[in-house]
């Protein structure tokens, strides 16, 4: 029996036209630490060899940080059709809250959320429960929902470490619709997309077409969201336009030709590799250009549909056919998968000289971005459907294309209920502020952008210039009685997010809490 071993991690980057490193940047690389070397060797002259190693030293130090990224992030992808189910309270395991290094984002992606139309109704008024229990799993270890997009029953969830907020800017949601012809939302894809530190990311969560015989529809149907996705954005109009895609979702491809028993026979003897070569998603791979950028790590991890609920056993019902006769069982299938892209680089037309290739080149490779997928696989522990949940952890680098908030918010003085409080605010970097602005007073571990205890609205008479501290003061009334850790969030109205975050601050305690019985009285130490 031939045992699954661990997944290799996976890499792609944005220096090369394919997913393979660039292989350019290394050897010019070497090349220069190569002339270096020669360089001691060669020179007699102390001060001839310093000036040559300075120089070469310079150029090669200039490569690394060319193509080296400098920072890098974690994100926790999460795939799963909930079958209509209700959500288990307890996220620990799909959300890996234990893992460390924490991620720096979620994404969620769930299908066949239970949409009946009483129930979606009820859902616009107020949060889903999936929502729900994810938000209040997340908000106590500091992340904050950035966005969700809804359609009938896709739902797609992002999330963020609070010190990102500021630099998720231009998030835009939309959603395509290929179910009936294209007319019903039962099938389709609901995207993302949004600028994290200035580089354009795009998450895209699908439920495609079912059954053995539809892998070509499943095909199209992708090829149509891609094409006909397109946002508010000059320079990502569509989905392949950004840098990085994350495709997800119950994508429905099958596991072509093989017997249910020799398919349950290599699942149980753990030789799924036996499988791979008939997984009609590779297989498509082959055929379409379009599908062979994105990537995919290998697929060790058992196929995750169809199962029996509650339970780890692969279908045992004998479902119905329109006649009423006994019909086939389902077989196991890898439906449930998370894939990603890096933009390719465009090829050079035969035109162009070799000085222009290069200036493009350099263009291109100054803010690079790297993938590294360091966990592909299943949680097998959720049985509230008949898929189980998939799940990616990736590592994102990449060279900031900046560091800084568009403003500066900041507490000024002491804050107690007790008194009128003030704040500051600087807009650092022209962006399209308003005076519909405002700015919120957030628990640290608050959930939303409209999750703020109070706010205040920003200068109304005019826009501020750049730098100008403009000082607006906080009724005490609206001030919570209770003390705690605080931050200030700036939100601008026509970039719907938060743009700039003060540090946390301390608001005292008020003597009103006391009196009022909000909090008990400590008289020499004893609580009364």
């Amino acid at each position: 029996m031939e045992l699954l071993t661990d997944s290799p991690r996976v890499r792609s980057d944005s220096t090369s036209s394919s997913a393979s490193q660039g292989s350019k940047s290394k050897t010019v690389l070497r090349q220069r630490l190569s002339q270096l070397l020669t360089c001691i060797e060669d020179m007699s002259s102390d001060d001839e060899a310093s000036e040559e190693v300075s120089r070469t030293l310079e150029e090669a130090f200039q490569l690394c940080g060319r193509f080296i990224p400098t920072d890098a992030f974690r994100i926790h992808i999460v795939t799963w059709n909930v079958a209509t189910a209700e959500p288990s309270e307890d996220a620990t395991s799909l959300l890996q809250l234990d893992a460390q290094p924490p991620p720096d984002l979620y994404v969620i992606g769930l299908q066949e959320v239970n949409a009946t139309p009483v129930r979606f109704i009820t859902d616009l008024i107020s949060e889903d429960s999936w929502s729900h229990v994810f938000t209040n799993s997340l908000a106590p270890r500091g992340f904050v929902k950035v966005t969700s997009v809804r359609m009938q029953g896709l739902l797609l969830l992002l999330f963020a470490k609070q010190i990102h907020l500021p630099y998720i800017r231009n998030i835009q949601t939309t959603y395509t619709r290929t179910g009936v012809f294209g007319y019903w939302g039962n099938k389709g894809g609901v995207s993302v997309r949004f600028s994290f530190y200035g580089h354009m990311i795009c998450f895209l969560n699908c439920h495609l077409a079912a059954h053995m015989n539809n892998a070509l529809q499943r095909v199209d149907e992708f090829e149509y969201i891609l094409e006909t996705q397109d946002f508010d954005i000059y320079d990502t109009p569509q989905i392949r336009d950004h840098k990085v895609v994350f495709w997800f979702g119950d994508l429905n491809f099958r596991i072509a030709d093989h017997g249910l028993h020799f398919l349950r026979s290599s699942i149980n003897s753990g030789r799924l590799n036996l499988l791979w070569g008939k997984d009609q998603l590779i297989m498509m791979k082959k055929k379409e250009a379009f599908l062979q950028e994105f990537e995919e790590g290998p697929l060790n991890f058992k196929p995750t549909y169809k199962f029996d609920r509650n339970s780890d056993t692969y279908d045992t019902s004998t479902p119905k056919t329109w006649l009423g006769l006994n019909g086939k069982k389902r077989k196991p299938a890898w439906t449930d998968r998370i894939l990603w892209r890096i933009k390719p680089k465009p090829l050079p037309s035969e035109e162009d000289d070799e000085k222009a290739s290069t200036s493009t080149d350099e263009e291109q490779d100054e803010y690079p971005v790297l993938v590294t997928q360091d966990k592909y696989t299943s949680d097998m522990s959720y049985g509230v459907s008949d898929h189980k949940p998939v799940i990616a952890t990736f590592s994102l680098e990449l060279r900031k294309v900046f560091d800084t908030p568009l403003v500066r918010v900041s507490p000024v003085g002491i804050w107690s209920a007790g008194q009128d409080a003030l704040l500051t605010y600087s807009v650092l970097e022209d962006f399209m502020s308003s005076t519909w602005d405002w700015i919120g007073l957030y628990k640290v571990g608050f959930k939303t952008a409209s999750d703020y205890e109070t706010f205040v609205w920003v200068r109304e008479n005019e826009l501020p210039e750049i730098n100008e501290v403009i000082q607006i003061s906080v009724d005490k009334g609206q001030i919570p009685l209770l003390g705690g850790q605080y931050v200030l969030g700036y939100y601008s109205t026509n970039m719907q997010s938060i743009t700039g975050l003060s540090d946390s601050f301390q608001i005292l305690e008020s003597k009103r809490a006391v009196m009022e019985g909000l909090v008990p009285e400590d008289i020499n130490g004893v609580n009364k």
